[in-house]
């Protein structure tokens, strides 16, 4: 069922990330309308990804708090979980190529800890659970759009363990009647993205002066969406989204990979000579493209366009080179 206006109490885990981060400081900035927030407790690991910096811009709102804590600790999970009214899940792993070269982390986080997080909102009574996902545990799609219907086809490590999560999700939600709603968006770019993605890899090494490494013959076609649009659609789904329902998140953009370079050459005030062309990825999916009908129908309308988007991100960039620099060499290679 929908969660009313009564103050909330929000568990955010893997919210020293990317999305995650951006979603708490939008939430505690007030972003996201009349939400009475009394508190947030970001709960995350701080792997390679998770950076307390990214959070420094609320750190000293008086609602917030910072847990270390791994998904996969139970017993963790157990002391800190109770009394919270709604959980928000973007712990995991996520880059695709370190899948492909190492499996194993992305099955325990992604799958074992999406489960222990499950079960321990479950013990707990949390009364709301968002799980986000992607849209690559649909596989690939040559012509149209993927709506929710759509069969779970993964062909990356990633995204099979993140497809064996919403299949949890979706267990929890028929077995044990936990009200849990599961989320699918596409390719998400903005500031503090860590600089092992494309858009910020390509960024930050042009700002270097270094080329920039493209896979194949840079066809494959993906969704573009801004991390503010995706992070309102997540709270849409939060405040609105049905249980045992997923909702797809799309940006209403695609681009092929040598459109995207394109548009990140010309930002940068590049040439082409300042792109390598490399062997295509393991498994590389051609096109993702989802509808979000859905979540249209809920309120849910793109607000940032790519071009906007990304000229703001790059001007952030630029200015942060303080945040970046030092997460460089943490970065696998990207394209």
């Amino acid at each position: 069922m929908p969660v009313t206006s009564a103050p909330m109490r929000i568990f955010v885990t893997g919210a020293a990330g990317f999305i995650g981060s951006h979603y708490v400081r939008t939430l505690l900035g007030g972003g996201y309308g009349d939400i009475d927030v009394t508190s947030v407790t970001v709960f995350d690991k701080l792997t390679y990804a998770g950076n307390l910096a990214n959070l420094a811009p609320i750190a000293a709102d008086p609602r917030y708090s910072f847990i270390e804590g791994d998904i996969c600790d139970a017993a963790l999970l157990a002391q800190v979980l109770p009394g919270h009214d709604v959980v928000v899940n973007f712990a995991a792993e996520t880059h695709v190529d370190r899948s492909i070269t190492g499996a194993a982390d992305f099955v325990v986080t992604n799958v074992l800890g999406a489960q222990t997080l499950f079960e321990a909102c479950l013990k707990a009574g949390v009364g709301r659970v968002v799980h986000i996902g992607t849209d690559e545990v649909y596989g690939s799609i040559l012509e149209g759009s993927w709506t929710e219907e759509w069969p779970l086809q993964p062909n990356s490590p990633y995204s099979a363990a993140k497809a064996s999560a919403e299949l949890l999700a979706r267990a929890y939600f028929v077995t044990y009647g936990l009200n849990i709603s599961t989320t699918r968006c596409s390719n998400n770019y903005g500031p503090y993205q860590f600089p092992e993605k494309v858009i910020p890899l390509f960024v930050t090494n042009l700002m270097d002066g270094q080329p920039v490494p493209l896979y194949g013959e840079g066809l494959n076609v993906r969704d573009w969406l801004h991390v503010d649009d995706h992070c309102r659609g997540i709270q849409l789904v939060v405040t609105d989204g049905a249980a045992g329902e997923s909702y797809n998140i799309g940006g209403g953009l695609e681009l092929t990979n040598v459109e995207l370079t394109g548009k990140l050459l010309e930002a940068m005030g590049v040439g082409w000579d300042m792109v390598t062309r490399v062997e295509d990825r393991k498994g590389h999916d051609l096109r993702y493209s989802v509808d979000h009908s859905k979540l249209a129908a809920l309120g849910y309308a793109p607000r940032h366009t790519f071009d906007e988007g990304l000229a703001e991100t790059v001007a952030w960039f630029r200015a942060n080179e303080a945040w970046w620099r030092p997460l460089k060499s943490k970065a696998a290679i990207s394209r």
